[in-house]
């Protein structure tokens, strides 16, 4: 099933059950959906668009919460955290810090890279993996620890 369809099922089922925060989020997906239609690429999204469709719903959920954060505001920071949480149930399970410690030793080991002038070759090979299973922002925190 299409994430165009599983969110408008969604959406439907949030307004009979007038759960408003699942209502604004999922509203919020759906016009990015709407948007990338009318975008003009007369075709379906591919799951990889989805998932960066919804990646980047998440990064700017992130975003806000650690500004929120920073201004004191806890109930922006709550509301943001309730959305982020809906947003990841669309978004496939995500990978410990751990395990992509692991698949980015492999990859540099397997193409050589080891110093940090190699660090936009590196994230480009890691990226083509593991996008979308694990925050961009922990690959770079990793690779920098790696190549450095």
């Amino acid at each position: 099933m299409s994430l165009k369809i599983k969110i408008n099922e969604d959406l439907n089922s949030a307004l009979k059950s007038k759960n408003n925060t699942r209502i604004d989020t999922l509203r919020s997906i759906r016009a990015e959906i709407l948007k990338m239609d009318k975008s003009g690429i007369n075709r379906e999204m591919n799951e990889e668009e989805e998932i960066q469709l919804l990646s980047k719903q998440a990064k700017m959920r992130r975003e806000s919460i650690e500004m929120f954060q920073n201004a004191g505001r806890q109930d922006l920071v709550d509301k943001e955290n309730s959305q982020l949480e809906i947003i990841n149930e669309y978004l496939p399970k995500q990978m410990s810090p751990e395990e992509a410690d692991g698949i980015i030793t492999k990859i540099l080991s397997e193409s050589g890279f080891t110093s940090q002038k190699d660090f936009g070759k590196a994230m480009g090979e890691v990226m083509k993996q593991l996008k979308g299973k694990i925050d961009g922002k922990i690959i770079q925190d990793i690779l920098k620890s790696k190549l450095s």
